[in-house]
């Protein structure tokens, strides 16, 4: 891994999302799915996964049968006809993910992976494969791969469920918001920097929504500059994580959009905590980051890690 690669990579995405937006106005990359699709199971590890579990709630909520697995549990729904598999991997060569995913091959489901490397032992094994287009992550971190992944999930939630969303003009305003981070990291970036760099690590909050994002974030802090992060959904907070507040120098990035945000801030509050927002404004927060089109909630699945990224990045250096 590259730390200045990485800062490389992560400037490059709102080309990156153009390129994609582009794919996505020439053709439906999912045509090839079976048209009887009764139960979808996703199966990934680490950011396949994270970005998996909040495309497996969407779906659920529109009533499809959806479920996202860790690719490294010993068993999970058996082949059957009606069964549509999505093994992702950015590389293609996950060992979890390739064993997870020969449990199906050659049989009644039918297999969808979604990589970057179209020729990878992942794809090899598909019935059909949908390229991300997120180009060579040179900086050795899945980034650009996680945006993307979303992103093309989002388009098959619009194929499976029949929603008129049109993703392309999405990923365009999302190329803005993005770029919108970048080009004013000057004023917020050094802020957050220093409000985030407590001794013992860094909290991320994010709705069951877009819990992805709190998990990506965190994973952002660990890999690059290995920082202690870890993630948490904003009303499970108050059950898990609100007793760090009491002992611990607690500083949290938070996206707000949980209804359960005030009741996690209330602990917050009364004890002295320090909480960078992200998106939307709140109340004693440290400080606020907005962006352009961060009141769209799916932009803001697609964008907001960024900031954690680029304090990663910076940590990193």
């Amino acid at each position: 891994m590259n730390s200045e690669l990485y800062l490389s990579d992560l400037e490059a995405k709102p080309e990156s999302l153009a390129t994609l937006a582009g794919v996505l106005r020439a053709e439906d990359p999912f045509a090839g799915l079976p048209r009887d699709v009764r139960r979808v199971l996703f199966l990934g590890m680490g950011s396949s996964r994270y970005a998996a579990g909040v495309a497996a709630l969407r779906l659920r909520a529109a009533g499809v049968d959806a479920h996202a697995e860790y690719a490294s549990a010993a068993a999970s729904f058996p082949p059957a006809a009606g069964t549509l598999v999505i093994p992702i991997s950015a590389t293609g060569t996950s060992r979890e993910t390739l064993d997870a995913t020969a449990r199906y091959t050659g049989g009644a489901a039918f297999l969808a992976a979604l990589t970057n490397r179209p020729g990878s032992p992942l794809a090899e094994a598909a019935d059909l494969v949908v390229p991300m287009h997120a180009g060579e992550e040179r900086g050795g971190v899945a980034c650009r791969t996680f945006q993307h992944t979303l992103a093309l999930l989002l388009a098959l939630e619009a194929r499976l469920t029949g929603r008129d969303r049109d993703v392309p003009a999405l990923l365009d305003k999302t190329a803005q918001a993005t770029a919108d981070l970048l080009d004013r990291r000057d004023e917020w970036l050094p802020p957050a920097i220093e409000l985030l760099d407590g001794p013992h690590g860094v909290y991320t909050i994010a709705p069951a929504e877009r819990l992805s994002s709190a998990e990506q974030s965190a994973l952002m802090f660990r890999e690059g500059p290995r920082r202690p992060a870890d993630a948490c959904e904003s009303g499970d907070w108050s059950h898990v994580d609100v007793y760090l507040t009491k002992t611990l120098d607690y500083r949290a990035l938070l996206f707000p959009g949980s209804r359960y945000d005030d009741q996690a801030l209330d602990w917050v509050r009364e004890r002295g905590s320090t909480v960078v927002a992200v998106g939307a404004a709140v109340k004693d927060a440290a400080a606020v980051i907005r962006y352009a089109h961060d009141d769209d909630p799916d932009v803001a699945l697609l964008t907001e890690t960024l900031v954690a990224e680029l304090v990663a990045a910076t940590w990193w250096d």
